[in-house]
């Protein structure tokens, strides 16, 4: 791993069909945000539309789960400069460098490992990294006197709801190693603004996210085996995996499948630039659900995505994973009453987005 190692990408000469036009958010406070596990799938939208909102950005990833070619790509549909280091969160005086070279207004947190299953077999790993490296962020943040943070957290907080659409002011529980960090982490957030009302915190709750940028270029390319739907579904419709494993059939539901509040990463990206504007109000401690308020399940995603590809994906039906949930999707009617955001984008353009990106790169970046 190159610790503290600064690797400035350069804007290329030829924006192409896509470029971003930022000229509509010129009258927007310029803003400088670090944003931490920013080449992953949802940080690396997120940069983009960050970027096309008129801000500085600057991206620390340790590179896990993600891949330096996704920066680029958003370089090139932005036309900015994207400037990154390879920087683990357990490296305080990597972490320190690199707030010390500038001055940041705000920072938006990614950086996390979030496999439920691996949670399980490795907690240590889990609560070493995702909190470990959240105080260390946090203390080197209050240091360089930085108190404005976009938390990436995780409807998984909700555990298993006695109700949908679920509320921010459901109860809260983690119900595995994974599940906790996010709630622990929300909660130590809670506490650094109790201490310190000069700290503004906003917690954006956010359902599933799927799809790609319209352009095709940048997408989901997870290492190893995926964690999520979605990519199970792109490597059977690209030849790489025979049929999709589809857990549980007998939940109580349409087609007996579960039923999840997918949300297209576009519009997932937009909710943090909304979060970004909400900061400059000094909004306190605030939390938001990000989702689309509507329920599909796995039969409906895999048959949208059978006509956005136009092929026959197989499935087999197979036992239930223990710890999901039949049913869970959410209100985001205060995200839209406070931030103004709402998902504008739905199954269709999900699975088009996706076939779109998974089509034209089969073996994500590499």
């Amino acid at each position: 791993m190159n610790h503290g190692v600064m690797v400035r990408f350069l804007p290329p000469r030829s924006l192409g069909k896509f470029l971003v036009c930022a000229s509509s958010c010129a009258q927007r406070a310029h803003m400088k945000v670090l944003v931490t596990g920013g080449a992953g799938f949802i940080g690396s939208h997120t940069v983009l539309e960050i970027l096309s909102d008129g801000h500085e950005v600057t991206v620390v990833d340790n590179m896990y789960n993600a891949s330096p070619e996704a920066l680029k790509r958003v370089q090139k549909l932005t036309g900015k400069e994207v400037t990154f280091s390879e920087v683990d969160l357990l490296d305080v005086p990597g972490l320190e460098a690199i707030f010390a070279a500038k001055q940041y207004d705000a920072v938006v947190h990614f950086a996390g490992l979030k496999a439920v299953g691996e949670s399980c077999a490795k907690p240590l790993f889990y609560y070493e990294n995702n909190i470990g490296g959240t105080v260390n962020l946090l203390n080197v943040m209050t240091k360089y006197g930085c108190k404005n943070i976009v938390f990436s957290s995780s409807a998984t907080v909700y555990g298993d709801p006695a109700s949908v659409p679920v509320t921010e002011s459901f109860p809260t529980t983690g119900t595995n190693p994974y599940g906790r960090t996010k709630l622990f982490i929300e909660q130590i957030l809670t506490d650094v603004h109790k201490s310190d009302s000069s700290w503004n915190v906003v917690l954006l709750r956010y359902f599933n996210p799927v799809g790609a940028h319209k352009s095709g270029i940048i997408g989901e390319d997870p290492k190893g085996i995926p964690n999520n739907l979605m990519p199970f579904i792109q490597q059977v419709a690209v030849g790489k995996r025979p049929h999709l494993a589809v857990f549980g059939s007998d939940y109580p539901t349409k087609d007996g499948t579960g039923v999840r509040d997918y949300i297209h990463v576009v519009d997932l990206a937009k909710g943090h630039t909304a979060a970004l504007r909400k900061l400059s109000s000094s909004p306190g401690c605030v939390t938001y659900n990000l989702g689309t308020g509507v329920g599909y399940s796995v039969l409906d995603l895999l048959n949208e995505y059978k006509k956005a590809s136009g092929k026959q994906l197989e499935h087999k039906m197979t036992d239930r994973r223990p710890g999901d949930v039949a049913v869970v999707y959410g209100d985001a009617s205060l995200a839209l009453k406070e931030l103004g955001w709402k998902a504008e984008l739905g199954l269709t353009d999900m699975c088009e987005d996706s076939w779109r990106w998974i089509s034209n790169n089969p073996n994500g970046y590499n």
